[in-house]
């Protein structure tokens, strides 16, 4: 039985007030200046620092697209989600601390403004960033759809497409708008929060009330859907979609300024274990739900339809807007960290590049204007509905992947140079882009690798051919001794 639309609004407009409530009161705190605005000072503390990290990665994506995709191919999705989860907690031992310390000691606001001043070539960042802008634009796009889908199938039209999209757009303009980075961090603070327990409870309500709790379900699982329980993706799509997504905490570029915000080292390591809880919790639920639809609404053509028919044949409608608050606090919470990261390497790596004499001001004011350019092309994009959202969000990760290389490079080989970063970018992406555009997989291995490994090798091979920056030494002989002085080894 379809819900109310009245109900999903006021659900939606209870909790946009919440967020309000939370965005005005960050906004008295706001200092002056691009990297008070954007990264807060770097000054936040652990439980703003640990939940946007989580808010911001875990998107609406989890209970849309990765429901979808275990409704589809069972654990083997399980596996892939929880690839990107080992994956991220590695990079983020290990790189985490090395950004924190770099961005300190260089002032560097955004991710491509590291690349720009370890390479000091300005045209490394500017690159990154048309990369990021990009490829970025189908998986901000995705959040759009993910609640538009949502409201649609949950009051059977009553909202349409496009207003559940439209819904999503409004909170991520003003939380973003409002007060920069702060605002968002405190208000993805409340988004997670909201995330984790709607999704839990309205977990447990199901499994008890439609399956009779966790063994009868674990039974009929078994018997009704057991080709959920094996493996059954094959090897080289599953690395297609899996590698982008392990080193998604590198390549993405919201996620890497999070790395500048944690006031202190203390607080950094929290951020990492804070983050890797509710990761996992988080992913248990999810993937949970995908088996759950398959067993309660089998038979459904499109896969990222399972949550949304799930809420709206099964449930009771309050149960139904909770859920619904929560996946769309998930996708806010990510496509306002997105787009406040994409605006901010727009006015520094991209305007106040090209206009190095350009003012403060200046460049803040460039930025504030693409938060709403950003935004205004996601919500279009989305309007397309281009493919299943779990492969849009991976394909976008496979074009940000090619900048992975240059960014292991910038840390540890003092060798590696700007012309050869540029190179590597560059092909690597246009190899990814024609592998999707035309369907191209050369002897079945995805456009991702071949974009990966191609970017990998022309920045070794060219690193060797052209001059290393002047001060490559430095940079890393720095950062190493700062991370020995904050007990990192």
């Amino acid at each position: 039985m379809a819900v109310e639309a009245v109900w999903v609004y006021l659900g939606i407009a209870s909790w946009f007030a919440a967020g309000c409530v939370v965005s005005y009161y960050t906004r008295k705190y706001v200092g002056y200046g691009v990297a008070d605005y954007f990264i807060a000072s770097r000054r936040l503390s652990a439980l703003p620092s640990a939940l946007t990290y989580a808010a911001t990665t875990y998107s609406a994506f989890m209970l849309v697209g990765l429901v979808g995709l275990t409704y589809s191919l069972g654990v083997s999705a399980h596996g892939f989600e929880l690839t990107y989860l080992i994956g991220t907690v590695i990079l983020l031992a290990h790189f985490a601390p090395r950004i924190w310390v770099a961005g300190k000691l260089y002032d560097c606001v955004t991710p491509p403004e590291l690349l720009s001043k370890r390479f000091e070539s300005k045209w490394v960042g500017l690159v990154a960033t048309i990369i990021c802008a990009v490829m970025i634009v189908p998986y901000s796009s995705v959040q759009f759809m993910g609640i538009g889908y949502l409201c649609e199938g949950l009051t059977g039209g009553g909202i349409p497409f496009a207003v559940g999209a439209l819904i999503a757009m409004i909170p991520t303009l003003v939380y973003a708008y409002w007060a920069g980075m702060r605002s968002v961090a405190w208000t993805d603070v409340l988004q997670g929060l909201i995330m984790i327990t709607t999704s839990l409870g309205a977990l447990f309500y199901v499994v008890h009330t439609f399956l009779g709790g966790w063994g009868p379900y674990l039974e009929r699982l078994s018997t009704e859907a057991s080709d959920l329980l094996k493996v059954n993706w094959p090897l080289l799509p599953y690395l297609g979609l899996t590698i982008p997504w392990f080193f998604f905490a590198l390549s993405n570029p919201q996620v890497f300024q999070r790395y500048y915000v944690p006031k202190d080292v203390t607080t950094l390591k929290r951020m990492i274990w804070g983050f890797a809880v509710f990761g996992f919790i988080y992913t248990l639920i999810s993937t949970q739900f995908g088996l759950i639809c398959r067993l309660l609404v089998p038979g459904l053509k499109v896969a990222d339809q399972a949550m949304p028919t799930l809420l709206a044949t099964k449930v009771p409608p309050v149960v139904a807007v909770i859920m619904l608050v929560g996946i769309t606090a998930a996708a806010v919470s990510t496509i306002n960290s997105i787009i406040l990261t994409l605006s901010s390497m727009v006015g520094r790596d991209v305007y106040r590049a090209l206009r190095p004499s350009a003012s403060e001001d200046a460049e803040l004011r460039v930025s504030k204007a693409f938060i709403f350019i950003f935004a205004v092309v996601c919500y279009i994009f989305a309007l397309f509905r281009p493919g299943l959202i779990a492969i849009l969000s991976a394909m976008a990760s496979g074009g940000m992947l090619v900048i992975v290389p240059s960014i292991f490079a910038a840390f540890f080989w003092k060798r590696a140079t700007a012309p050869a970063a540029l190179a590597s970018m560059a092909v690597g992406v246009i190899i990814v882009g024609l592998g999707y555009v035309f369907g191209l997989n050369p002897m079945g291995v995805p456009s991702t690798i071949w974009g990966l490994m191609a970017s990998a090798a022309i920045l070794y091979v060219g690193s060797y051919v052209t001059k290393p920056p002047a001060r490559a030494e430095e940079f890393m002989r720095r950062v190493n001794e700062e991370l020995e002085k904050h007990g990192f080894h």
